[in-house]
């Protein structure tokens, strides 16, 4: 059963909390990029450099607790969102990824409590009011469970636990995912006194329109493979579902390929009838072979609707746009 939601994919601390100077907020935003990228190993070196500069700086604290839970190094993320919290107890965040870490731990007491830490300090903190249901659903499955084992005829329980399993079966459990950028375009470095000659405007003009050519065609490229992904969810065709994933897909949990993808079969085959929408999809080339796809998801089937946001890394695979790693923000 999915838990609870990870923190919005951004720098949630930035601007609201800190103030930093331009080139540690540089530095910053380099090692999100990285980590968004899925290079935690070096996104993690940077952040520990970093940190031995600036050792009080708590957005770098926060970035590397994120790092750590994403490679499934959950104690030590637990050991620095809880000394967060420690030394910034008016900050909920930290409370919300601690409540994250517990859950996976099965400490859900802890994470119970973590998050009306949460709540306690920020009323109006969506997120930790949504997670704090889900962890009250998940301590009345495991009652539910027990009453079972000691009464297999209760139906009443037997009817309650299969509604909670209902409600939470199609949901896929979120992973706390690398903090990200602010995304405003870096400007262009002009260089002063530098003209270009006149004969090249022509072939200069010419490169920038086939670069702008290959760009709409990488973009619709990439629309139309999150639309068949879409689509297949939708028709529950879970081979083609499956296929919009690249072999080197990272799994949510860092479970093999085989045990998700078992999961996602059985998730997507046990609903009577599944619609998933997508809109708004904002595309961001990294490169030529990777680009950042966000857009709203819209997921309804017979016990549950509900509409998130998703950002997709997809790579270019011998001419195919498939999906290297998925993070859904609540």
């Amino acid at each position: 059963m999915p838990l609870i939601r990870a923190l919005p994919r951004a720098l949630l601390l930035i601007a609201s909390v800190f103030v930093f100077g331009i080139a540690q907020a540089d530095d910053l935003k380099e090692i999100a990029k990285l980590a968004n990228q899925g290079q935690q190993t070096v996104a993690l070196e940077r952040i520990n450099t970093y940190l031995a500069a600036n050792p009080k700086d708590v957005q770098a604290q926060f970035i590397k607790g994120v790092i750590l839970a994403e490679q499934n190094r959950r104690d030590e993320a637990i050991k620095i969102f809880a000394d967060i919290t420690s030394k910034n107890p008016n900050l909920p965040e930290p409370y919300n990824n601690l409540a994250v870490l517990y859950a996976e731990n099965g400490q859900y007491d802890q994470a119970r409590k973590a998050l009306e830490s949460a709540i306690k300090t920020h009323p109006s903190y969506a997120t930790a009011h949504e997670n704090l249901g889900d962890i009250y659903a998940r301590m009345a499955s495991e009652a539910y469970d027990k009453a079972l084992q000691l009464d297999s005829g209760n139906t009443r329980a037997q009817n309650k636990l299969a509604l909670i399993r209902d409600l939470f079966s199609s949901a896929k459990k979120p992973v706390m995912s690398a903090t990200r950028p602010i995304t405003k375009a870096t400007e262009p470095v002009k260089l002063a006194g530098v003209k270009p000659a006149a004969k090249s405007a022509a072939p200069a003009a010419a490169t920038v329109n086939t670069a702008a050519a290959d760009s709409a065609d990488a973009n619709a490229q990439i629309t139309a493979a999150v639309e068949k992904w879409a689509k297949a969810w939708s028709d529950q065709d879970v081979d083609t579902y499956l296929a919009s994933y690249s072999s080197s897909f990272k799994t949510p949990k860092g479970e093999s390929r085989s045990a998700w993808e078992n999961l996602r079969r059985t998730r997507i085959s046990a609903p009577k009838s599944i619609k998933v929408d997508v809109d708004e999809i904002k595309i961001v080339m990294d490169s030529s072979t990777q680009a950042q796809v966000s857009f709203k998801q819209s997921y309804r089937a017979s016990h549950l609707s509900q509409r998130t946001g998703k950002t997709l890394v997809m790579i270019n695979t011998n001419g195919q746009w498939l999906i290297e790693r998925e993070t859904a923000q609540r």
